[in-house]
């Protein structure tokens, strides 16, 4: 077992809330901004913090000490200032999208250009709520941009394209997905019906081919981000499904059930390839998966209070660490730290693996972005590299 995840920070909201708001207290999303200056936090009582990255040196605790360090409030440095956007709903979800000068500048309305900041600074931040709209907000300004309006119920996740194209899918409880395009003025592109449960989760592949939907049902779909058609179903698990993710290089699916099990998928082909048990069932229902940056770790939270680490290929975590109320994790996107949410409104900040990559697995990684499992099964070369290639063995 590697060395276990060191609290090394916890951030708490600034003002205790009257006793009739603490059921809208819980932090439902946590997330880094791609470029790793950002780091978003929904505080609860529909409150969204966006704090800059790194924090100040004296929040943060070296590796090796047993206790965090507690704050009511963080202070901006340099030129970047946290800014706290209310959102007047509870928020259920949250994601940053960002997109360059030469893929959409052009297209953003003159008027809005003082709003957006210079060209090839465009960093949005998409909050989902429980009113069935989903509000994207400029990040440098902390002013909103689009109102998105459609779905019937809470939207309880979201999920950017990573191309640029600043295409967002939203997910929600009135069981339907909604794609839309906020350089087309945040038209909807299409609604993606299908599942016949509440919707929890959806990710899009960093290649930006596939979308994955998991719902309060045993299965998960698939669809096309071309087409916007149903690509397949995977079957597997035994209870509702909460969480997905794909790998960096898209060769690999995660999900993550109330069954207490999170499977890898092969996405182009529907195999399932591994199936981890989290703990007791009656104990441990999952609540959140991610892959890290270099795509060698996931990490878990679960109902019976601990964050693990696990490594693709090891059946057992190599890491755990005491998490209470934890309701989502994600993976700071240069590697080297976790953060966690809880239903108190607590962010925390843990450290992750760091790992050096193989010089075997980037050139996989860098192969998988662009090749599907059939294109890798098609070359004229050994079938254990094959395998390799493809997640089903170590090389």
């Amino acid at each position: 077992m590697e060395d276990n995840p060191v609290l090394l920070a916890e951030l708490r909201p600034n003002r205790e809330q009257p006793y009739e708001w603490k059921a809208s207290c819980e932090t439902w999303g946590v997330a880094f901004s791609p470029d790793g200056t950002w780091f978003a936090w929904s505080q609860g009582h529909g409150i969204i913090k966006l704090i800059p990255w790194p924090l100040e040196e004296d929040l943060l605790r070296p590796q090796g000490y047993s206790q965090c360090f507690k704050v009511k409030e963080v202070k901006g440095h340099g030129s970047l200032k946290e800014k706290t956007l209310d959102c007047g709903r509870i928020v259920w979800s949250l994601a940053f999208g960002s997109s360059s000068t030469k893929t959409g500048w052009k297209l953003w309305p003159r008027s809005w250009h003082q709003d957006v900041g210079p060209p090839g600074t465009l960093l949005l931040l998409a909050t989902g709520l429980s009113d069935g709209y989903v509000k994207v907000w400029n990040v440098h300004t902390g002013r909103v941009l689009f109102n998105l309006t459609g779905h019937k119920d809470v939207v309880r996740d979201l999920s950017f394209s990573t191309n640029g194209s600043l295409i967002l899918v939203s997910a929600s409880r009135d069981k339907t997905l909604r794609v839309w395009d906020l350089k087309k003025d945040g038209k909807m592109l299409q609604v993606l019906s299908g599942h016949i449960q509440w919707v929890y989760c959806c990710s899009i592949s960093p290649d930006c081919s596939m979308l994955c939907s998991a719902a309060g049902e045993d299965s998960v779909l698939l669809w096309s981000m071309r087409s916007y058609t149903l690509i397949r179903k995977l079957e597997g698990h035994r209870n509702s499904v909460i969480s997905c993710d794909f790998s960096p290089d898209s060769a690999l699916l995660v999900t993550a059930s109330f069954d207490t099990t999170m499977i890898m998928w092969d996405p182009y082909t529907g195999e399932k390839l591994r199936e981890f048990l989290n703990a007791e069932p009656q104990l441990s229902s999952l609540r959140s998966v991610c892959f890290s940056p270099e795509g060698l770790y996931l990490a878990s939270l679960a109902d019976d209070r601990f964050l693990r680490v696990w490594l693709l290929d090891v059946e057992d975590p190599v890491s755990v660490a005491p998490v209470t109320n934890g309701l989502c994790c994600t993976f700071f996107p240069h590697g080297g730290i976790l953060a966690t949410g809880n239903r108190d409104g607590y962010v925390q900040f843990w450290t992750a693996p760091r790992v050096l990559s193989s010089l075997r697995h980037l050139c996989r990684k860098a192969l998988r972005c662009f090749l599907t499992t059939y294109q890798v099964l098609a070359l004229p070369i050994p079938g254990k590299m094959k395998d390799f290639l493809t997640y089903r063995t170590n090389l």
